[in-house]
């Protein structure tokens, strides 16, 4: 090899190896998506550049559900809030906005606007084994019924994602799995849900699991 195309080829090597360098750094910093949000952020640009990982979010919170990103979730949304139904659930109270010093939380309405999307997790959910209607009594919008197998079955219209019925759930109360701390019923974010029905279900299966 001439000394031209050994260099042309070391020069187009350490090129490549730049490119994903970048390219592994930008995934990271962008993180997995799909995050699910307090009231109010859900415009996942203006809270990144708003949110000043101050904290007072979830000091505010009165039922715990407010918690923070982790580094897994993407160098950006680091420390930044997002929601863990495992510990509570939100009734929109409004603290977590009114506690926010820059605005990051914005308006909200429970009404018109939704945290996330409530799916069931069949091989999860204590239904599908033996009879169950937690989740359909914990939900005070009414978005949970039971079909003619007494399955719950969920209303995507009339859920906004407040996560009380993950939080009621007692799949890991009643019934051993292996690993994981994913429940019968867990909300995923807006996006994802819309983002193909099952595959939503099955990727957050995979995340939760």
């Amino acid at each position: 090899m001439s000394g031209l195309s050994r260099r042309a080829f070391v020069g187009f090597a350490a090129a490549t190896a730049a490119c994903a360098g970048v390219g592994t750094v930008a995934k990271a910093c962008a993180g997995k998506g799909g995050l699910l949000r307090p009231p109010g952020g859900q415009d996942e640009g203006a809270l990144l550049a708003s949110c000043v990982k101050c904290d007072r979010c979830r000091s505010a919170c009165p039922t715990g559900v407010v918690a923070v990103g982790h580094v897994e979730d993407g160098f950006l949304q680091a420390r930044t809030p997002v929601l863990d139904f495992r510990k509570g659930y939100c009734d929109f109270c409004g603290l977590c906005q009114r506690a926010c010093p820059t605005g990051a939380l914005g308006a909200f309405d429970p009404a018109r606007d939704k945290l996330g999307v409530a799916v069931v997790q069949k091989d999860r959910c204590i239904a599908y084994y033996q009879g169950c209607v937690v989740c359909v009594d914990a939900c005070p919008y009414e978005a949970i019924s039971l079909d003619e197998a007494s399955h719950p079955v969920i209303d995507a219209t009339a859920c906004n994602g407040c996560g009380a019925c993950e939080k009621a759930c007692p799949a890991l109360v009643y019934r051993s799995f292996a690993g994981g701390t994913r429940r019968g019923i867990v909300v995923v974010a807006p996006e994802r849900f819309a983002h193909g029905g099952k595959t939503a279900v099955e990727d957050e299966s995979e995340m939760m699991a």
